[in-house]
């Protein structure tokens, strides 16, 4: 049945629609391949909007066309998953180390998006094998075995790469560094650090990043914008560096964090990684 009220301002009808629906007459499974070229917010949605669609949302039909085509290589031997929906969301909520632990992989919930976090063992840093000027350490809060942290520099410079494959394609991502510091990162925490993100051949998007944030007796930001970091849900911080867009996945990725121009030594950053995160 269909009821039509008119409504109070310049005619508007507001039409309510009660009764069933005419999808409830389409067989479950018909109805679980066609909810399955939506998105998984736009499943949990479909859930509520009748019970054959309610039933139909819970079938492996649906979810399977959500997880990434190498998932089964995914799953932990000592887990065990009753559905491909209880699958997708443990990718979703549990990130899994891949790439002999250097990577860490998991599932942007409302869109299926990959996402993925370089280990800072994947990173290069100036005098990076000098225990003098950066050490690895291994930190409870990390979900990688060992990480970086700068012990004493004057020329500051990371760079990282990583292929496109590792991302969902057609996806346009934001690219952050995740890190801890110490004592105030002294010499760096409140300096510019020019931030640089992008892919090999094209141009790059360019900022100015802080660690920390400017103290009384410097104060960039009178003139210029520089992105402060933010605190993660878990405990970690991050700034964020720059977008890029992957069409095809058939590119490289550069990152580059540089600042050499501050004459001050610098120390106290403990790195995790960096982060690629759909936008």
């Amino acid at each position: 049945m269909m009821q039509a009220t008119m409504g109070q301002k310049q005619g508007v009808e507001d039409i309510i629609i009660t009764g069933p629906s005419p999808f409830d007459l389409l067989p479950e499974d018909c109805i679980s391949n066609i909810i399955s070229f939506t998105s998984p917010r736009d499943v949990c949605v479909a859930a509520s909007v009748s019970k054959t669609f309610e039933s139909a949302v819970k079938s492996d039909t649906v979810w399977e066309k959500f997880l990434p085509p190498e998932y089964s290589s995914l799953i932990p031997r000592s887990r065990a998953f009753s559905s491909k929906k209880e699958l997708y969301f443990a990718l979703c909520n549990e990130p899994v180390l891949i790439e002999d632990g250097k990577k860490s992989f998991w599932l942007e919930k409302a869109s299926g998006k990959r996402c993925i976090m370089l280990s800072s063992e994947e990173v290069w840093f100036t005098w990076g094998n000098s225990p003098k000027y950066w050490r690895w350490v291994s930190v409870l809060e990390s979900r990688f075995e060992k990480i970086a942290e700068l012990v004493n520099v004057c020329w500051f410079e990371i760079r990282a790469g990583m292929h496109t494959r590792y991302l969902s394609p057609r996806t346009r991502y934001s690219v952050y560094i995740v890190f801890q510091t110490e004592n105030g990162c002294p010499g760096l925490g409140d300096i510019p650090v020019e931030a640089r993100v992008g892919l090999v051949g094209q141009e790059s998007s360019h900022k100015l990043i802080y660690f920390v944030g400017t103290s009384g007796r410097r104060r960039y930001t009178e003139r210029i914008h520089v992105t402060r970091p933010k605190e993660r849900e878990d405990g970690w911080m991050e700034v964020e560096l720059g977008e890029l867009y992957n069409d095809s996945c058939c590119d490289d990725i550069s990152v580059s964090l540089v600042e050499t121009k501050s004459p001050y030594r610098k120390r106290g950053l403990i790195i995790e990684g960096f982060e690629f995160r759909p936008v």
